[in-house]
Parts: structure tokens; C-alpha cells; sequence
């Protein structure tokens, strides 16, 4: 086989972004050969784009016709788990777009099937595959300067302005996305966060609900972390500044890592903060260090870099950039800072509690300016997904 014959669920934007990646030659191992939408006017508009591509209304079908081997999930956040579900237990090689899902008890459930289900398992983490994040974490990783102590992450260069909010009944409502801005825009910054720094600890945190906007969910969060080793971190995120920041910072304990304005910096210190702080007999000395602008392969795939990653992982066994069972790292951050919001109280990831969280959420879908979600015992079905229409869940 020489390449994968995958099917795509969803042609939104993201399901045109990568359509559109295949077709124009970029995802040479991928054969697009089957689309579903519930729009009858997108499968139309997939006919104009491939006119020899198979399209379908219902997913289970479009599983179901032998025409695929693989599926690409692009559908509403709720509805990532159920899809990746459904698509491998059929034994289909799955990737799904980010986040991994709307709380963690789903994505847990969809990770227990993964394990069994003998097929390829990826997350479209496309930021992994930026030369600048992957020499970020090559260089924390190697040890070479030694511990973290302190992470900075500022990522307000989110901005929304109300328009964009009004595009959508579903956008920004707890019923229709499940959250704000840490769920649709931020799930790409926490999985970098984690991949370089590693999970934190604990965490604390505000967020402010429809402060910049005319929105039930959040579009302002600042929260502090603490890391195993006694580390500690801040994460700060806004759709509602302008002009926003994005500024990645490592401090460790021989140097400082900085990620910013498509450079990564390099402070190096001669011997370690903590040596020199023992040594040193001048009172208002620092250590001496040396500044480097860090060389990188350039490369910067995004989204065809992550397809081409899944098929060759498919063809050949290799890795791919994120395995589907890692999305639950991020997801996990992100459901931790609503739970402290919520709570107002320091959350402990060893002991985060997926079904309190689950309930909590549960308060604000009832109380959704769309009313489209019915909350029964241990499910959340959405009345007008594509879940609830091609999938019938219990």
C-alpha cells in the first residue's frame, strides 16, 4: 500500500484547511476518498474541490463503505471522543483535531478503547512540528542547563473581536463549545507547555467570563503552577488584547530559554545560578554568561507536517508528532484552571477529580444561552451534533 485512503469527518474550516492540503500535493502518502458533512451545500462545495471524492451525510456510513482505511475527525469538540471511538473500533486508523475533548472523562474512555484497538492513534498537535518549539525541547530535554525553576507563558495574540462571536449561536457557550478561550484557541499552547516543561503539579487560577466580550465563557485567564521539583510557572491568555503578546520563557538553572517573535534566544550562564550563588563574595554580582541566537532546521509543517507523520506511521511504523492518548495532558491543564476558577481553590493534578469536574460543567450547559445540549445521567448528548443524528450513544 502505498498510500493511506483516509476520510475526513467534518468539512468546515480546519476540513478544508487540510482538504486543501492534499489536494494541492502536500500529504504525498494520503489519498483523500471520502467526506462527510451534515451541510449538504459543504459536500457540494467538496464535489467542486475533489470531484472524485465519495460523500456521505452519515459517518457511520461513510466507516462503513470500505472506501477508507483511515479517518481524520474535524467535527465540534464534544465530539471528538465519540468519533475516535467509533472510527477504531471499526479498526480504523484515527487522528483527530485538537482539543483531545471537552473534559477528561470522556477522553479517558476514548484512550482506554485506543489501547485495544490495534490501529493508529494521533492528535493534530500541529505546533509541535515549529522548528522553534522543537529546538525549545530538545535543548530542556538534553539537561544541558540543568532544572527548570521558573516558566512564563504569555499568549494573548488571540484576539476576537464580538463579530467573531456572533458568527456562531454555538460559538463561545458552554453547550456548544464547552468552553473559551483554553479550549479553542489555547489547547496548542498548554500541549507545548507540557511537551517542553513537563505536567505541573498544581495549579491556581482566575478567569474572567465574557470580561472583554459579550460571551458566557472565558476570554481572560492568568493562572500560577507548580512543578515536581519545586518550579514554578504562569499562564496568561486573552482574546480581548490588542496588540497581544506571544512570549514563551524557561528560566533554568544554568540559563534562559526565550520563544519569541519567530526567534529563539539563549542565555547561557559559565557555571550555575545556585554554584555561583555559594562562591560568588560580591554582593550585587550576577553570574557570567554568554547570548546566542539559536540555529534552528527551519521547518515548520503545521498541519500537513502532522498528516504526513500519521500515513507514515500507518506505511511504515514510524512516530508520529503526537500520539492520540498525549491530548489528555493539555486537556487535563485546561479542565484543572476552570475546576480553580470555579471552586476558587488550588487544584492538584495527581488528584484531579474528573467526575466533579464533569458536574460542574454540567451546571453551566443548563444554563447555556443555546439550548441545544440535553444533559442525561453519565452523558452528554448534543441534540444537533453529529453524534446524536449518525451515532446513537446510550
Amino acid at each position: 500500500m502505498s498510500k493511506i485512503k483516509l476520510g475526513i469527518i467534518g468539512y468546515g474550516n480546519i476540513g478544508t484547511v487540510h482538504t486543501n492540503n492534499i489536494v494541492n500535493g502536500k500529504c504525498e502518502e494520503v489519498e483523500l476518498c471520502a467526506i462527510c458533512d451534515l451541510k449538504p451545500e459543504k459536500l457540494a462545495e467538496a464535489k467542486e474541490l475533489v470531484p472524485n471524492v465519495a460523500v456521505f451525510e452519515d459517518a457511520e456510513a461513510m466507516m462503513d463503505s470500505g472506501l477508507i482505511d483511515s479517518v481524520l475527525v474535524c467535527v465540534p469538540h464534544y465530539d471528538h471522543p465519540k468519533y475516535a471511538i467509533m472510527s477504531m473500533k471499526k479498526g480504523l486508523h484515527t487522528l483527530i483535531e485538537k482539543p483531545a475533548g471537552v473534559y477528561t472523562k470522556q477522553v479517558k474512555e476514548m484512550n482506554e478503547v485506543s489501547k485495544d484497538a490495534g490501529v493508529v492513534f494521533g492528535i493534530m498537535m500541529n505546533q509541535r512540528t515549529n522548528c522553534i518549539y522543537r529546538k525549545m525541547r530538545e535543548i530542556v530535554k538534553s539537561g544541558a542547563l540543568g532544572e527548570i525553576k521558573r516558566t512564563n507563558l504569555i499568549i494573548t495574540d488571540w484576539y476576537r473581536p464580538q463579530a467573531y462571536y456572533n458568527s456562531g449561536d454555538w460559538r463561545a457557550t458552554w453547550s456548544g463549545e464547552g468552553g473559551g478561550v483554553l479550549l479553542n484557541q489555547c489547547p496548542h499552547n498548554l500541549d507545548l507547555w507540557q511537551w517542553i516543561c513537563g505536567m505541573p503539579t498544581k495549579i491556581h487560577a482566575k478567569l474572567h467570563y465574557g470580561k472583554w466580550h459579550d460571551i458566557e465563557v472565558e476570554d481572560d485567564v492568568s493562572a500560577y503552577v507548580e512543578y515536581a521539583n519545586g518550579a514554578t510557572g504562569v499562564f496568561v491568555t486573552s482574546t480581548g488584547d490588542a496588540p497581544g503578546t506571544n512570549r514563551f520563557e524557561i528560566l533554568l538553572e544554568k540559563g534562559k530559554l526565550l520563544a519569541e517573535d519567530g526567534q529563539l534566544k539563549l542565555w547561557e550562564n559559565v557555571v550555575t545560578e545556585k554554584e555561583f550563588s555559594k562562591t560568588n563574595e560580591n554582593p550585587f554580582a550576577s553570574p557570567e554568561m554568554t547570548y546566542t541566537l539559536v540555529e534552528t532546521d527551519g521547518e515548520n509543517p503545521q498541519h500537513a507536517g502532522v498528516l504526513n507523520a500519521f500515513a507514515s506511521a500507518i506505511l511504515h511504523g514510524t512516530e508520529l508528532v503526537a500520539k492520540g492518548d498525549e491530548g489528555i495532558n493539555g486537556l487535563t491543564i485546561s479542565n484543572a484552571m476552570h475546576l480553580s476558577s470555579w471552586l476558587d481553590k488550588e487544584i492538584t493534578i495527581a488528584d484531579f477529580d474528573d467526575e466533579l469536574f464533569y458536574e460542574e460543567l454540567k451546571k453551566r450547559i443548563a444554563t447555556s444561552k443555546r439550548k441545544t445540549t440535553v444533559v442525561t445521567t453519565g452523558k452528554i448528548n448534543m441534540e444537533d451534533s453529529f453524534v446524536s443524528k449518525h451515532y446513537k450513544t446510550n
